[in-house]
């Protein structure tokens, strides 16, 4: 089991959502980043995707969040990431920040 791993993501925040400026709805994220997924799956580019929707400042850098340890991030995000292959995709995870996909890179 990886004590360490690589990986990028997408945020859509949403208005309440923890540090967001957002100003579109919960429901509003969540279809959108749910189109997202299945562009994904149908080929499209997950760090293109993320440079040009993500709410993170990783964002810019196509997602990417390097390399971090179990634990680093909030529970829900780290046992998403952590259970990925490398390659692989999540589903869309909900944490107190909004919605994200997650691709495993390393």
């Amino acid at each position: 089991m990886a004590s360490q791993i690589r990986a990028s993501h997408i945020l859509l925040m949403y208005k309440g959502s923890m540090r967001s400026t957002a100003t579109r709805s919960k429901d509003e994220a969540l279809t959108s980043i749910t189109a997202m997924k299945a562009e994904i799956a149908d080929g499209a580019d997950f760090a293109d995707l993320a440079r040009k929707n993500s709410d993170c400042p990783s964002g810019a850098e196509g997602g990417d969040l390097g390399k971090f340890p179990r634990g680093a991030m909030v529970p829900e995000f780290d046992k998403a990431a952590f259970a990925l292959e490398p390659g692989q995709v999540s589903d869309v995870i909900e944490t107190s920040f909004g919605y994200h996909l997650i691709q495993r890179t390393e």
